[in-house]
């Protein structure tokens, strides 16, 4: 008996997906058609044995978050159930926190995913890793090139047992090339060292002088509180991928996500994926078309294309490498690259929403995608289009690398710009 548990954070993270966190959770927003966490809980219900899927995290149980929950249990057929932090808890804060919840009726091990990762979740070959030789911790690990790799956890492993033997997170220096993907299975006794973690938090908050400045005994950092203290005591090991995975940390990597997801797609969902018919709009590449969607005969869509619900797409208008959302409409002869299209937007007639990709360097088999800031020297870095929720452009403008917040009606062109 399986269980897994899906780390979703909280409103207080996700600041660089802004203004897309505005309006849904970050967890739910739409990647490749579907909720971010819809594609872990896929992965988790394939997984024979799994008895049971717990959310983890500091949102407000709103309406998005509980009617995702019950599609969820009816569409997987598994119990799937949020648990809310009472704070912030940190990484590993949670596992301990609701560990009743996780070890009820006896798990064999739990899987713990976080949700800003995408990845194609070889979820199979960890547990028959597991099987094979117990240990407290596994972690899921995939290689980035030297430079990429500081801005991970960073695992040094025994070649032929694949014990950790250092882990060190986001190291100043190059450490190694092997990474952290944020995907772990647990055996129960995995959450002995938490305690240990949160016992020792409770005695340093004790002899605090000043009690409001440390953490609080709950907050527990996995990565650095945990993995860092007992690599090398054989009790962490490293299972490595060479399967697709990314982070989800801005609103670029979550278009290449889609990316990825999309591919993905032609193997494990091709009815997701838009086929070219008679009298329908062209379809070069991967694309996904909401049941709901109105699309023009005569649009030309893809490679790379997520259409939403209820999305209005005109005559002649060309979509590439763009995410739509729920209720957009694009009218005739727009022009949509590298973008990603808010709720309820209208992009009019003969414009153009431009966006310059940040993707990983294809020459690198090792590269992965860059999280940097949105800002260089003081300027906006050129990156993709993003316009919010129920953002009108008008006909016949351009609106190139910029990032336009929620209910602006904008009256001309705009390069390089946040349109506050």
């Amino acid at each position: 008996m399986l269980k897994a548990v899906i780390l979703i954070g909280g409103p207080q993270k996700g600041t660089r997906f802004r203004p897309l966190s505005f309006e849904v959770p970050k967890p739910l927003f739409p990647v490749a058609g579907v909720p971010m966490i819809q594609h872990h809980i896929e992965a988790c219900a394939q997984v024979p044995g799994m008895q049971e899927i717990l959310l983890i995290g500091f949102y407000q149980p709103d309406e998005p978050l509980t009617q995702f929950l019950e599609a969820a249990q009816q569409e997987f057929n598994l119990p799937v159930r949020y648990l809310q932090e009472f704070a912030p808890l940190g990484t590993g804060g949670g596992l301990y926190h609701f560990r009743d919840q996780i070890l009820a009726g006896g798990p064999e091990a739990f899987f713990v995913l976080n949700a800003d990762v995408c990845s194609d979740f070889p979820l199979n070959a960890m547990l028959d890793a597991h099987r094979c030789e117990r240990h407290p911790f596994l972690l899921l690990g995939t290689t980035a090139n030297r430079t990429q790799s500081l801005n991970y956890g960073c695992i040094v492993e025994n070649p032929q047992t694949h014990e950790v033997l250092h882990y060190v997170e986001k190291p100043s220096t190059f450490i190694s090339d092997i990474i952290n993907c944020g995907i772990y299975l647990f055996s129960p006794e995995a959450l002995k060292p938490l305690r240990d973690v949160f016992q020792r938090n409770q005695q340093d908050g004790q002899l605090e002088d000043s009690p409001g400045l440390w953490p609080g005994a709950g907050t527990i950092r996995l990565e650095q509180d945990v993995f860092s203290a007992l690599a090398g005591q054989g009790q962490i090991y490293v299972h490595l991928t060479d399967g697709i995975w990314s982070q989800i940390k801005s609103a670029g990597s979550a278009l290449y996500a889609s990316r990825l997801y999309l591919s993905r797609y032609q193997v494990t969902h091709p009815e997701r994926l838009a086929k070219h018919t008679p009298g329908g709009p062209r379809i070069r590449g991967n694309v996904y078309i909401h049941p709901t969607a109105k699309v023009a005969p005569s649009a030309v869509l893809g490679p790379n294309v997520s259409i939403g619900k209820g999305v209005t797409v005109g005559e002649g208008v060309r979509l590439r490498e763009s995410i739509v959302l729920h209720g957009a409409t694009l009218q005739e002869h727009t022009c949509v690259l590298h973008s990603i299209v808010g709720w309820g937007s209208t992009v009019g007639r003969w414009a153009r929403v431009e966006g310059t990709p940040n993707d990983p360097n294809p020459n690198d088999p090792r590269a992965r995608m860059d999280s940097e800031s949105l800002f260089k020297d003081g300027k906006l870095r050129p990156a993709i289009t993003i316009l919010g929720c129920r953002v009108r452009i008008p006909a016949e403008v351009l609106i190139l690398n910029s990032i336009v917040l929620p209910h602006k009606e904008l009256s001309h062109s705009f390069t390089n710009q946040i349109i506050l």
